[in-house]
């Protein structure tokens, strides 16, 4: 891997403009993601995703996409097939156990063969956040169940999914998005729950699935741990709950520093996350004058960050033999079950 900066970042259209080539080139991410701005047909994704590897000279750079089907889909018919929300495979978990984990890893595997198809490697999922009653609904069917136990049993199916696929997952949103009141994406919301609770809760299911090779911070403040910053910015968050209780010592990435629960000038975001213990900044929105703060805070990936990277970039390998037509028969099924 050639010296890349501790970031991710986004694009603006379909196509890269000459001053997105040219700045991906200078500031050398570490990789990029992909939105609904960005996709329009199969070859046209195949090529934006071949002319942002070509700008960091890195034909395996991470390109990630939030894929979990649902309302979370960035890739839709009718070129790509619409999957089913995480709550529908929590729903068949109560009745058929085994049934739903069949169904979660072969809905993760289908998934990842559309996004390899496409030289995607990086899909951010699963969801183990555990959700509570009266909390916002920005996850809502987003999470498998509000049973933790659940939620580690298909998680696991599908980073298995996954990484079968020849994709990466990333775990989020660590430590436990579930019992935040606001979206992330519009203001910060604060936890009040007391730590022995979100530990034998919120937290259990990130530390049941800490092998995961990557992860993404919640922007939510826990005000038994750190009342003053979110999980982001929080070296006590980061270094006490996520790298010390969860024991998750895989690439830890921000959730994208340009949504509103977080404060101040894009660059402060972006340092203070850095400082606090992410390895890398994800900036989604593809602003170029935000990228360029944040390219200004950047750091060069390297020390523990850039053996993380590493060690997340060993798990990818080319997918086995896979029969997608008979996996989807299958998937319906089990999905049947529920019809």
């Amino acid at each position: 891997m050639n010296t890349r900066m501790r970031a991710i970042f986004g694009c603006a259209g379909a196509r890269l403009s000459a001053d997105e080539r040219a700045f991906f080139r200078g500031a050398k991410p570490y990789g990029f993601i992909l939105f609904g701005r960005n996709i329009e047909t199969p070859d046209q994704v195949r090529a934006l995703v071949d002319e942002l590897r070509s700008t960091v000279n890195d034909a395996a750079a991470p390109i990630l996409i939030d894929q979990e089907g649902g309302r979370v889909a960035r890739l839709k018919p009718p070129h790509w097939k619409a999957r089913p929300p995480a709550r529908r495979f929590g729903e068949l978990h109560e009745t058929a156990p085994e049934a739903a984990r069949e169904a979660a890893y072969l809905n993760a595997r289908l998934i990842a063969a559309e996004l390899a198809a496409l030289g995607i490697n990086v899909d951010c999922v699963p969801v183990l956040d555990v959700p509570v009653e009266g909390a916002n609904d920005v996850i809502g069917d987003r999470a498998f169940s509000r049973d933790p136990t659940i939620i580690i049993d298909l998680g696991r199916a599908v980073i298995e999914g996954m990484i079968d696929g020849g994709v990466l997952p990333v775990m989020k949103h660590i430590p436990g998005h579930g019992r935040a009141g606001a979206d992330t994406h519009l203001e910060l919301p604060h936890v009040t729950t007391d730590a022995e609770i979100l530990s034998a809760t919120d937290f259990v299911t990130f530390r049941s699935l800490n092998q995961c090779p990557l992860a993404m911070t919640a922007h939510v403040v826990y005000d038994a741990i750190d009342p003053q910053r979110p999980a982001t910015t929080s070296p006590k968050v980061i270094r006490d709950v996520i790298r010390g209780e969860i024991g998750f010592d895989g690439l830890l990435m921000s959730d994208d520093v340009s949504m509103n629960a977080l404060s101040g000038p894009i660059s402060a975001r972006s340092k203070a996350a850095l400082f606090a213990g992410c390895d890398i900044v994800l900036h989604c929105n593809g602003s170029m004058e935000e990228m360029a703060e944040v390219a200004g805070e950047g750091k060069p990936l390297e020390g523990p960050s850039l053996k993380r990277a590493e060690a997340a970039r060993a798990h990818l390998s080319a997918p086995g033999t896979f029969d997608a037509a008979a996996a989807e028969t299958r998937l319906a099924e089990l999905l049947g079950v529920l019809a």
